[in-house]
């Protein structure tokens, strides 16, 4: 069995190396994606809620409850 205490070095060592290879983000980049989540995030909540009571509506109309 290995070192233990090696093992993680060279994991942490390989973990850091590969961080330095990834590309981050300007903030200006950061901002954008962050409000195209966020929008997104209303659209469809705004359409999950119309379409539920679209879809109550219905029911209740089929099944005569009004």
């Amino acid at each position: 069995m290995k070192n233990p205490v090696e093992a993680i070095r060279k994991y942490y060592s390989e973990t850091v190396a590969e961080l330095k290879k990834c590309s981050w983000p300007t903030k200006q980049e950061l901002y954008e994606s962050t409000l195209v989540v966020v929008s997104s995030l209303i659209l469809l909540s705004v359409f999950v809620c119309v379409a539920d009571f679209a879809f109550e509506l219905v029911v209740r109309t089929i099944t005569g409850s009004i």
